[in-house]
């Protein structure tokens, strides 16, 4: 399986009330179609260098490549109405 991570570092403005219940909305609409089979919502504490990390795992990396092929510009116009930063992405294999 295949997880992408897009990080929000801090510090930011950033909306997890839109974040979670309409972006992520957004998210599975338009991906779960794709192969998304989870997605999650983490808020950095304490020392954490991120204020947010949102989590989506594929079944392949044929599925997340197509997903974001199709529909990234569409997410990524999104990101403005829930936060200021510019977001970092980790692309992994889930090993266990």
């Amino acid at each position: 399986m295949i997880r992408i991570s897009v990080m929000y570092p801090k510090p930011a403005k950033f909306d997890f009330d839109y974040y979670k219940n309409k972006h992520m909305k957004l998210v599975h609409k338009l991906m779960d179609s794709y192969g998304l089979v989870k997605a999650e919502v983490n808020r950095g504490i304490g020392d954490s260098p991120f204020a947010a990390v949102g989590h989506l795992i594929f079944n392949s990396m044929e599925d997340m490549q197509k997903a974001l092929q199709d529909h990234d510009p569409e997410l990524a116009a999104d990101v403005v109405n829930f936060t200021d930063v510019k977001p970092q992405f980790q692309i992994s294999e889930i090993l266990e």
